[in-house]
């Protein structure tokens, strides 16, 4: 994915702003379902942890 995305920065022969856009498109989309994923996890840890502090 990264040597992808290097070939694509540095290879700009007939490329345009709209294929950046469906790159940093897909990033963001991974991005976030990934805090998401992380961000539910994370919540259930920390009140299973309060719940057997109280």
């Amino acid at each position: 994915m990264i040597g992808l995305l290097s070939k694509a920065w540095h290879d700009d022969d007939g490329q345009d702003i709209a294929e950046y856009a469906v790159i940093l498109a897909v990033i963001l989309v991974l991005v976030v379902g990934t805090v998401r994923l992380i961000g539910s996890n994370s919540n259930t840890a920390f009140s299973a942890a309060a719940s057997s502090i109280q």
